[in-house]
Formats: C-alpha cells, sequence, structure tokens
C-alpha cells in the first residue's frame, strides 16, 4: 500500500508539474501575443510579395525585427488562420504593436497608402512624375497607355491622348494597384464630374466633348483665377465666332511641358514654333487638351461671361485688364 501511495503521490507531483509548464507556457504565450513585439524598434515598410507562403511572410517580418519569438508567431498565426489568409503588398509596421495587431493587419489587408494631391492645370507628363515619385506606376508604361486608342476607348475617350481626362483631385494610392488601375481611377473621377447637362450645354454651343475639355484646358493654363475664368472663356469663344487666332501663351509651350523639358520660356521663338498646339499658328482650337482642367475651367468653357471682349493682357501678376 505505501509503494502504491508513494507512487500516486509521484504521479500527482508529475502532473502538477506539467500542468504548471502549460500554464505558466499559455501565460508566456498570451503575452507575448499581446505585448509589443519590439518597444524599442522605429516604423518598418514591409513589401509581402505576391504568392509568398506564411514561411516567407515569417522571414520577412522576422528579418525586420517584428516577430520575436518564430514558434508562438507560428502558433497564434494557425489560431487565427492567419497562415492561410495572409494579403500580398506593402506594409507600414511598428515594433509597438503586437503580434496579434500584426497578423490581424496582414490578414485584413491595410496595407500602406499613399495620399496624392494632383493640382488642376497639370500635363499628363507631370502627373506620371508625381506618381511615379511614390512608386505607384510604371512612368513609360503610363504615357505610352496615355497615347495607346485601344486603351483610351475602354475609358470612354475619343481622342488621341489622356490628356484632359485625368481630374485634378486628391487621391490615395497604394503599391499594389497596376498603372492601368491607377489610370482608370483618375480618369474615372473625371467621369464623375460631366453630367448630361454639361454634355448637352457642350453640344449646343457647337463644341465636342474633346474641344470642350480642350478650351477649358487653355482657360485653366491662363489663370487660377475663378472668376477671371468665364471673362477669359467669353474672349476665347468670341475669337472662335470671329475666325481670330486664340493667341494663348499656355499652347505655345506645351510641347515642352508634355517633354517634361527644363528648355527657358522665350516668349518670342515660342510664339513662332511650329508646332500643333501653338495657336499663335493654327487657327481654332489645337488638336486636344494642353493639361487637365478642374471643375471651374470646364464649367468656364461652357458659360462663358457675357462680354464682348477679345483681348486680355496682365496688369500685374493676379488681375488682368480686358478689352
Amino acid at each position: 500500500m505505501d509503494i502504491k501511495k508513494a507512487f500516486v503521490r509521484r504521479n500527482i507531483k508529475v502532473y502538477l508539474l506539467i500542468l504548471g509548464v502549460i500554464l505558466i507556457s499559455m501565460a508566456v504565450f498570451f503575452r507575448y501575443a499581446s505585448s509589443p513585439v519590439n518597444p524599442h524598434a522605429s516604423a518598418k515598410i514591409v513589401d509581402i510579395p505576391k504568392g509568398a507562403g506564411f514561411s516567407l511572410v515569417t522571414q520577412i517580418l522576422n528579418d525586420a525585427g517584428l516577430v520575436g519569438n518564430r514558434p508562438f508567431f507560428w502558433t497564434l498565426a494557425v489560431m487565427k488562420r492567419a497562415n492561410r489568409h495572409t494579403q500580398a503588398g506593402e506594409y507600414e509596421l511598428t515594433g509597438a504593436m503586437s503580434p496579434t495587431q500584426i497578423l490581424n493587419q496582414l490578414v485584413r489587408g491595410e496595407i500602406k497608402v499613399y495620399p496624392v494631391m494632383l493640382p488642376e492645370d497639370i500635363t499628363a507628363s507631370e502627373v506620371a512624375q508625381r506618381l511615379s515619385a511614390f512608386n505607384l506606376i510604371n512612368e513609360k508604361e503610363f504615357m505610352a497607355l496615355a497615347v495607346d486608342r485601344s486603351f483610351l476607348a475602354s475609358l470612354d475617350i475619343e481622342a488621341d491622348s489622356i490628356e484632359g481626362y485625368l481630374y485634378p483631385d486628391a487621391y490615395r494610392f497604394d503599391q499594389s494597384m497596376t498603372t492601368k488601375e491607377v489610370i482608370r481611377i483618375l480618369v474615372g473621377q473625371f467621369w464623375k464630374q460631366i453630367t448630361p447637362e454639361m454634355r448637352k450645354r457642350a453640344d449646343e454651343i457647337g463644341l465636342t466633348l474633346n474641344e470642350w475639355v480642350t478650351l477649358a484646358s487653355i482657360i485653366g493654363k491662363e489663370t487660377v483665377n475663378k472668376k477671371e475664368k468665364p471673362l477669359i472663356s467669353a474672349v476665347f469663344h468670341n475669337r472662335l465666332k470671329r475666325g481670330m487666332k486664340l493667341q494663348s501663351d499656355a499652347t505655345t509651350v506645351y510641347h515642352l511641358d508634355r517633354e517634361g523639358s527644363s528648355a527657358k520660356i522665350d516668349r518670342k521663338k515660342d510664339r513662332q514654333a511650329n508646332t500643333p498646339h501653338n495657336t499663335y499658328r493654327i487657327n481654332g482650337l489645337p488638336p486636344g487638351p494642353i493639361a487637365n482642367p478642374g471643375i471651374d475651367s470646364l464649367l468656364a468653357a461652357l458659360y462663358p461671361a457675357k462680354v464682348d471682349y477679345f483681348y486680355f493682357s496682365f496688369q500685374n501678376k493676379r488681375q488682368k485688364t480686358f478689352r
């Protein structure tokens, strides 16, 4: 009997020891899961490639100092099924985050977003440069698509170029997007601004869609002053009706803007340049927009001021005179 009791006592001690180890391990595990993985580590940009297995994901995070305990990290991932649902993309993670928070972000696909502001009246080339600076597009692909007639047709653009249809606005993009996806968003925002009433008005005043956008782009390049836009529009409309050349300086340097040239503007020389958009040499409107206008310029092109002005000149840098 004494031997039996001793055996039972020993087994109880073993069970209690095992239970103690389990409880301590669980406590350590749950503390790991909910505590900052590396409090002293700065923010890290982590890129999870498409098709990456969770082993590679763990290695990438570990190299960035965002795992700490790989067995615990794997166990937590399996418990949360994160090992099967991690989404690719670029993530901004910090050591102050817990492993649970990191895995939740990977599962939800909360990738890093880049806010991009595209101001009014910049060219397609300038749009490409801004987006490329954040590695959001392939600049060469962007510029090739900008004149790809089949791609433009898929965007409902009946023109030789995407110029004028990349709506200036504040955007939020991420690096998982393709160049085509980014362009579709920019053009989609343009179409959101264009109402049936605006299309009807353009038709009433004898402008095709592309002519309307072209005129709006010239107005936008001539002034940033909202109050001046209808007056400048009136000057151009009056000149078109009279058969006069538009003579807009903004059109004389478009070839430089489009090429991203840093050449110094020579007003006299540029006015004589034999380029398709130079309204000092051609009659009527250029073959297409010279920039990407905002809504104020688009509306001004449709609703010119009711004045008989044919000229405007600079009184100072902030104000023009009309006659």
